[in-house]
């Protein structure tokens, strides 16, 4: 059963909804704190207002195995984001906002629809800013017969208070975990203070849900489940991360190593980020997740990467 449905019948998911709304009418839903009323239609950091936009969404058979399960996850893709990574591979949807403003009926409608393909779950990729239109929709979806868990796949810049109004509905956390490094994250993705936000909302996001818990079928039914992409020349600081997950979270944290760096956007003008990884670096990556004694590494190398991940 997904968590949110027990606030529903008790008559405390509105109540979510609402304290999630009044925080965009000075907007501090993420560590950014803009500002900007986005009720009244102000634009915020992360280029959005008051409505969510949404780029595709459907049954999606590329995601980590205990979410696909035997017929897909449910990606809803939100356009626009708090950070602004220079190496992001849907800069088109992150970046320049490709997509359609939706309204709170439109969005539960589209939970709907990926129910009735008959996905796994609701995949709500890129949600930090946008969480109060999430809200808004799942009540309006719950009335209509939505059942699936929520998973939330965020790139790992959350607020902590933000979290907190979600404890209870979403079922499964899946945050990046970019960088160790506080200057790298201003040098990459235009943020201060990544490392400290990020470690914050990883441990809220274990509080509430603990490890990744798949069921006999393999199917991710409730827990954390963290990506980590290696970036050439150790510039995502593999090291930090697996040890703070080792000591600070679990040793039985599900680990996703990702090998698919490739360089998009303005990467190609960048010193060190204008090449793939190679062979060494992905397994020094694996070793120091090993060494960190994380035990559930998926660290699956695509086919169409083999050929590329080579000294």
């Amino acid at each position: 059963m997904a968590a949110y449905l027990k606030l529903y019948r008790h008559g405390k998911l509105r109540e979510r909804v609402d304290t999630a709304l009044s925080l965009l009418e000075s907007c501090s839903l993420c560590p950014r704190s803009c500002g900007a009323n986005r009720l009244a239609n102000d634009i915020g950091k992360c280029r959005t207002s008051s409505q969510a936009i949404v780029s595709s969404y459907g049954a999606h058979f590329g995601e980590e195995a205990p979410l696909v399960g035997r017929y897909g996850s449910g990606t809803i893709f939100f356009a626009n984001c708090n950070l602004e990574c220079l190496f992001c591979q849907n800069y088109s949807i992150s970046q320049l906002g490709e997509g359609r403003k939706v309204s709170k009926e439109e969005l539960a409608d589209i939970m709907l629809a990926i129910q009735a393909q008959g996905c796994h779950n609701i995949n709500l990729v890129s949600p930090t800013h946008v969480v109060p239109q999430i809200l808004e929709a799942l009540h309006l979806a719950v009335e209509s017969g939505l059942n699936l868990p929520l998973v939330y796949n965020s790139g790992g810049y959350d607020s902590v208070e933000t979290l907190k109004i979600l404890d209870g509905i979403v079922d499964i956390y899946m945050p990046d975990m970019k960088y160790d490094d506080d200057n790298t994250a201003r040098q990459l993705s235009g943020i201060g203070g990544y490392p400290e936000v990020n470690k914050a909302a990883v441990k809220e996001m274990h509080r509430q849900t603990g490890d990744l818990e798949i069921s006999e079928e393999g199917v991710a039914q409730r827990g954390l489940l963290v990506r980590h992409l290696v970036l050439p020349q150790g510039l995502a600081g593999t090291k930090g991360i697996a040890y703070f997950l080792s000591q600070e979270i679990s040793r039985n944290t599900y680990v996703n190593i990702m090998a698919q760096y490739r360089p998009c956007h303005k990467a190609p003008q960048i010193p060190g980020l204008g090449r793939r990884i190679s062979s060494a670096e992905f397994h020094e990556a694996l070793s120091f997740a090993q060494k960190a004694g994380l035990s559930r590494l998926d660290k699956i190398q695509p086919t169409e990467l083999l050929p590329i991940l080579s000294e």
